[in-house]
């Protein structure tokens, strides 16, 4: 999963802090992904960088990909995080510079951290007569200073834990721990990444940790977290201080429950890298461009990405607080 952008802006992550309870409501902006993908960018944004590690979150589809090539990004780097590949609909085949080779169908986790460097791919599988729907979100998680240079790995998980709440109100959590199930990904950070399932007349409430800030994202149909009506492609942030969350639909409809410690840390994200200064960011630029460090991705067909100029502007601390 990448950012494709050819003049990326560099971004100092850190949010504006809140203290309790909030709601407030952002829509994505659409951004091109690989030949003829198109998606939701809810974070970054102009009024919010970060949810509790959670720097990324693109949200696309649904797709029907049955004429079209469907997702297709080349192979391109990270360094400093995490990527979450996360299907309600379709297959994306996974290829990276580990020599890792897996197609990655609805629900199940796709988790590949890159730590101090690697590289990968991301394309429908061809042809995709039998998956020609398209639909899901991708998601990249910071890495905290002390593990950011870590070895880099892929993990697949097939089978996630349930949580079952009542009111019609069930979970898969990719991520972390929610309500005492725990994903088998590996994570960094306190945080929890789960996938909601509301039937039609949903009315329920789910446990939350009062320590975490929490968003949520509408997937796919209409559903009214804590009083707040969500269409799909919508991030309402939640702010911290929740004992539970108030969960209401009419219809059916999934939402993306992402949550976690407040980051503290400042981070630099540019590109498809998340580092602390620029004369890192440089650094991974370079090695790229140069062959360099990420490896290479076995199977792909076509070139990988080059990487775009750095922007001349100086880049200040600024914190959380925008």
């Amino acid at each position: 999963m990448s950012n494709l952008d050819q003049r990326p802006a560099p971004t100092l992550c850190g949010a504006a802090h809140h203290t309790g309870p909030v709601r407030v409501l952002q829509e994505g902006r659409r951004v091109p992904l690989g030949e003829s993908t198109v998606v939701r960018r809810l974070l970054p944004t102009l009024g919010r960088r970060m949810v509790g590690a959670w720097c990324f979150v693109d949200h696309y589809g649904p797709d029907d990909i049955t004429d079209a090539p469907g997702m297709r990004v080349p192979p391109h780097p990270h360094i400093g995080l995490q990527t979450v590949s996360w299907l309600h609909a379709g297959e994306v085949v996974h290829r990276d510079s580990l020599g890792s080779l897996r197609v990655i169908g609805p629900r199940q986790l796709g988790l590949m951290t890159s730590g101090r460097a690697i590289a990968h791919s991301e394309e429908s599988p061809r042809p995709h007569r039998d998956a020609p729907i398209l639909h899901g979100a991708q998601l990249w998680v910071a890495l905290p200073d002390e593990h950011r240079h870590t070895a880099p790995a892929f993990e697949f998980h097939a089978e996630l834990p349930r949580v079952t709440g009542g009111g019609g109100l069930s979970a898969t959590v990719l991520l972390g721990t929610l309500d005492g199930a725990a994903s088998p990904g590996t994570t960094y950070t306190p945080l929890v990444g789960a996938d909601l399932t509301l039937a039609a007349g949903t009315d329920a409430r789910l446990p939350l940790e009062p320590d975490f800030e929490y968003a949520a994202l509408t997937i796919s149909g209409e559903s009214e977290i804590d009083g707040v009506r969500l269409a799909p492609g919508s991030l309402l942030y939640l702010g911290e201080g929740r004992q539970d969350l108030p969960v209401r639909a009419d219809t059916e409809a999934a939402v993306l429950l992402l949550g976690g410690l407040p980051f503290e840390e400042q981070l630099l994200m540019w590109w498809n890298f998340v580092g602390r200064t620029r004369q890192e960011i440089e650094r991974a630029r370079d090695d790229w461009a140069a062959g360099a460090r990420f490896g290479t991705v076995e199977g792909y067909e076509g070139p990988p990405l080059a990487a775009p100029p750095l922007p001349p502007t100086p880049l200040k601390p600024r914190g959380r607080a925008r």
